[in-house]
């Protein structure tokens, strides 16, 4: 036990809260900016089994924050690096990884293997998915936001408190990533961190959870501020009775006769209807290229036209793409409304 000395000696731990550690399961779902130094801690802590679920891959982008990751590591799945890394840190700790997004088929079957849930993404969709899966498996989860500066901190459907519905009931159209809008590295340390924390709190049953509570934090002003949060049953009671309840968002190109090509990924919103708008994510892009038309003008878009011009430059030199043009700004600047 000498690993753990340090926190042994404290009244909250003590040998049984180590154990208790020792036998928690915590799901991390995005490893990330968020999931990077939450997961550090938490197997610096001891916590015996982290599932590790992201099916991205390492971008030179991604090194400023998620501190798991290296140059070298630049184009390999996140998930699989952070396990090579965490376990040189704790050989104690077991891994399951998962290279694959979190989706309606499978949120249930894997979110009830857990004890607790770790959200460490950045889209609307996917906490509304954790929060309606959880509710099913009846299993807390810890959530964290970031915009900017600012970030959002908070515990849902922990011991009948309130869930992400009851606070967010309805999802807005666009999506606020750090692709997007930019972000400090420190920030999401700061939130990954405190999310570790919360969740070694809810294993230990120390401390004052922050269920019910929505954590607000201003970085650049250097200010804090609690907001109470009420639960709303009947939000609650939709999904218990009717399932997890997909976010869908429609919406209607300007130009219906362009060929478009949007390479996000399943999950995100708004998703623009029409017969030629096809639907390849960046990851399947040199299994999927065939489909994608050669004779005819094809604009290409992302949620804010960074990803779809790397697109076009992988099309271009891998497979001699020229009728590519990027939709700058992303998908906003091209649909009604």
């Amino acid at each position: 036990m000498n690993r753990y000395d340090r926190q042994i000696k404290l009244t909250e731990v003590g040998y049984k809260g180590q154990k208790k550690l020792h036998n928690a399961k915590v799901l991390i779902v995005g490893v990330g900016g968020l999931g990077c130094p939450a997961a550090m801690y938490l197997a610096g802590a001891g916590v015996g089994n982290i599932g590790l679920m992201d099916h991205d891959k390492v971008d030179l982008s991604n090194l400023h924050r998620q501190v798991l990751f290296q140059e070298s590591d630049v184009g390999r799945s996140k998930s699989v690096v952070a396990k090579e890394r965490l376990e040189k840190q704790n050989s104690e700790v077991k891994f399951q990884v998962y290279e694959e997004p979190l989706t309606i088929e499978n949120a249930e079957s894997i979110i009830q293997q857990y004890d607790i849930v770790l959200d460490g993404t950045d889209n609307f969709e996917t906490k509304y998915l954790i929060n309606d899966a959880c509710i099913l498996a009846d299993k807390p989860w810890v959530f964290a936001s970031i915009y900017k500066n600012e970030g959002q901190l908070s515990v849902f459907n922990y011991k009948n408190g309130p869930t992400y519905r009851c606070v967010f009931p309805k999802s807005t159209r666009q999506n606020i990533s750090c692709e997007t809008t930019g972000v400090l590295g420190v920030l999401p340390g700061i939130l990954g961190t405190a999310q570790a924390t919360e969740v070694l709190k809810i294993i230990l049953g120390a401390g004052e959870v922050l269920s019910g509570k929505l954590k607000l934090i201003n970085m650049m002003q250097a200010s804090e501020q609690t907001i109470k949060l009420n639960k709303r049953p009947e939000e609650v009671e939709k999904i218990r009775k009717g399932g997890i309840a997909p976010v869908y968002i429609d919406c209607d190109l300007k130009d219906k006769e362009q060929w478009y090509l949007d390479v996000r990924e399943a999950f995100e919103q708004p998703k623009p209807k029409g017969k030629k708008v096809l639907n390849i994510p960046m990851g399947d892009l040199i299994s999927r290229y065939q489909e994608i038309p050669n004779n005819q003008e094809v604009f290409v878009f992302c949620q804010s036209g960074k990803r779809s011009k790397n697109a076009i430059e992988i099309l271009k030199n891998e497979f001699g793409f020229h009728n590519l043009k990027n939709v700058e700004g992303g998908i906003e600047t091209i649909i009604d409304g």
